[in-house]
């Protein structure tokens, strides 16, 4: 039995080759559970991992992929029989272990979910590990008070996974949504998915010389980092808090404790990759009740197998747009 794959070999110390090629089932890691994939999707980590100096992939040849859904073709494990559909985000999948770009994964049954009743998998795919962070963010938020009478919640890379889901999650549940882009021709996609205010990326793309400016936020979900973060910090309303998920602008963060201590605020990080499998349940379940079918489809932007290493690429330049959902099987 063989199953294709998109394959990282590295050619040099500098240098990687991303192809699609057939492996055999032999090839397959260690693990309890083997699942026949449907659908993956990409993910910032995952164009790094397709990158020569990506900095995450340690072991050459490298299957990437850090989300799947699919089918158990075979189980050792009680809690899965063949014919359950899964879905898997995060626990080092596509990073230190073979993941998601494929057709077949072998993985410890641990690192699995059952797929939650009224999802299909190719909606999970339109959700994965940026779905996952963004309901995550937003239930840290709440769990430190944010409610939607408390004004503005600000969302940073709005556009891309964690954006589109928490601006949907956020509006569909009351809040007031302001959505950072810099690019106006987006402006239409995220006043559909629930924003009503536009906020242009310049205002925070530079470090205010002022440790306070005007409080303007109550909550805000990031996923950019750096010095948008930094200035972020300074506009937040007293006692809110900043859910913490990315770092596409960078991991320095040139602020002062200042807006911490006069201020009150929080900062929260968001960790999707080791939630243990209650929350990761819970968070599958919220985001079935807040995430429509109809949202969801207006997120997908479908692509193959073949098309993954240009879309590594691509989201790499922060050009993808919505949630790319792969059938791997075409």
């Amino acid at each position: 039995m063989s199953f294709k794959a998109v394959i990282v070999e590295q050619i040099s110390t500098n240098e990687t080759e991303v192809s699609v090629k057939e492996l055999e089932d032999h090839r397959l890691p260690d693990g309890n559970v083997t699942v026949k994939i449907e659908y993956t999707t990409i993910n910032y980590k995952d164009g790094l991992c397709m990158k020569a100096d990506g900095g995450i992939v340690r072991n050459f040849p490298h299957i990437p992929g850090i989300d799947f859904s699919g089918i158990v073709e075979s189980s050792d494990d009680p809690r899965y029989q063949p014919g359950d559909a899964v879905i898997l985000t995060g626990w080092g999948v596509g990073e230190r272990y073979w993941g998601g770009f494929a057709q077949k994964a072998r993985v410890n049954a641990d690192w699995l979910v059952p797929l939650p009743d009224g999802l299909t998998t190719r909606q999970a795919m339109a959700v994965g590990t940026a779905g996952l962070a963004a309901i995550l963010a937003i239930m840290a938020l709440e769990n430190h008070g944010l409610q939607p009478d408390h004004g503005p919640v600000l969302v940073t890379g709005a556009t891309g996974g964690v954006g589109s889901i928490a601006t949907t999650v956020l509006a569909r549940n009351g809040y007031e949504v302001a959505c950072v882009t810099g690019r106006p021709e987006n402006e239409d996609y995220l006043k559909k998915l629930g924003a009503s205010q536009i906020v242009d990326r310049d205002r925070l793309s530079t470090v205010s010389q002022k440790p306070l400016e005007a409080a303007t936020w109550a909550g805000c979900v990031d996923a950019v980092g750096g010095t948008m973060l930094a200035r972020i910090i300074g506009q937040m309303k007293t006692g809110s808090s900043i859910a913490a998920v990315g770092l596409a602008g960078g991991a320095a963060l040139p602020t002062n404790v200042i807006p911490f201590l006069l201020r009150g605020m929080n900062l929260l990080g968001i960790d999707s990759v080791m939630q243990p499998f209650h929350h990761r349940q819970a968070a599958w379940n919220r985001l079935v009740e807040d995430l429509s079918s109809e949202k969801i489809e207006e997120m997908i932007k479908p692509a193959t197998l073949t098309e993954l290493p240009a879309l590594g690429e691509q989201i790499l330049a922060g050009k993808v747009k919505g949630r790319v959902v792969v059938d791997v099987n075409r």
